[in-house]
């Protein structure tokens, strides 16, 4: 499941989880006011029954003055629940029934149990009623995401060979010297498109992430001798310092394949691209001596480019610091015009700790 339906099926989950949850806790309050109003109802009549003939225990009962405007109703005080009732042939007295209000705080107790159970039996209808409806929800987002990537990973491969034949007929072109500028721009077009697919390849196959332990030196040093034979006129430095990472090694690669490739891109002609591993704070620095950059915090910006006439296309940065957020990378960037920009990766999420065995 990707990043894309596991936000829509714990937003979908949160909704109907909350609104049935109001709802719960909206007829829980009513059903034991309810209960309450049936408790003291059947209190009343109890006390009713038992002062014709006064045989109950469990009710207390006294004669007590009467005052007319109070019989026949249920009295609450703070000590006791109590009710009035005349006695036949005498208008002096009225007989005094009462629960004491210990008594009756144990009786809705009891109640309050009762309602808290159903709640709880209601709770767990409504987890499996709203995690039912989530993935009902989440149906045709799955299907509408599967069906564009599809549609993508096929455009991506009819892509492919056309800008094969385009570049190889390009190569096997004889053209006069004026005409150079021109193929430069056919071949800056190609790349430009070249890279637009390298992008969403490698957006679409970051969907597969699988996790692994893998060391840091090792895997820098790999990437490294690659961009050594494209780049030959840049000279690369690799510190001895390593840790282990636990994290998806193709989805880090695509991290520090761009950044590199951007250090070797932007770079002045015989510069140097040196790469510093932190063991001790767990950090990861790439630095250049290339033109630098004027505006870093653009830098991670969809489509944000500083040199319009440049062969990227904008999406390089923006899909790393995407990446490194999913994998809880932080990076950060410095850079000062005509000296060269730092990219600090923070790998402290993403280390791997070797489990601890206690006897």
């Amino acid at each position: 499941m990707i990043r894309a339906e596991k936000e829509s099926l714990i937003k979908s989950f949160a909704v109907f989880f909350l609104s049935l949850t109001v709802l719960a806790f909206l007829l829980g309050y009513l059903e034991y006011f309810k209960l309450k109003h049936e408790t003291q109802e059947k209190i009343f009549n109890e006390m009713r029954v038992c002062s014709y003939d006064l045989k109950c225990t469990n009710y207390e009962f006294d004669f007590v003055p009467l005052e007319s405007a109070k019989l026949y109703h249920l009295t609450e005080s703070s000590t006791q629940l109590f009710a009035l009732f005349s006695i036949p042939k005498n208008s002096k007295y009225s007989i005094k029934l009462s629960l004491s209000k210990a008594n009756y705080e144990e009786i809705l107790k009891e109640k309050q149990r009762e309602v808290f159970y159903h709640f709880i039996y209601l709770m767990i209808v409504i987890i499996l009623i709203s995690w039912f409806f989530s993935l009902y929800a989440l149906h045709p987002l799955r299907k509408a995401l599967t069906l564009t990537e599809e549609f993508s990973k096929d455009i991506l491969h009819d892509l492919n060979t056309p800008l094969s034949s385009l570049r190889l007929n390009i190569n096997m072109l004889t053209i006069d010297e004026k005409d150079t500028k021109k193929l430069e721009r056919i071949n800056k077009s190609i790349d430009s498109i070249a890279s637009l697919g390298q992008n969403l390849k490698n957006h679409l196959a970051h969907h597969d992430y699988q996790v692994e332990i893998f060391d840091l030196h090792g895997l820098i040093e790999e990437r490294m001798l690659v961009l050594q034979k494209l780049f030959g006129n840049i000279g690369f430095y690799l510190n001895n310092e390593s840790f282990k990472l636990l994290t998806s090694k193709n989805t880090f690669i695509r991290v520090v394949d761009n950044l590199l490739n951007n250090a070797c891109k932007y770079n002045i002609p015989n510069g140097v691209v040196k790469i510093e591993i932190d063991e001790k704070r767990k950090i990861l620095l790439i630095k250049d001596s290339g033109y630098g950059i004027e505006n870093p915090q653009k830098i991670f910006e969809r489509f944000y480019q500083e040199n319009k006439n440049s062969r990227g296309d904008g999406l390089g940065l923006h899909i790393v610091k995407k990446i490194s957020d999913e994998m809880k990378i932080d990076i950060k960037v410095e850079s000062v015009v005509d000296k060269g920009t730092i990219f600090t990766l923070d790998l402290s999420k993403i280390v791997y700790k070797k489990p601890s065995y206690k006897e």
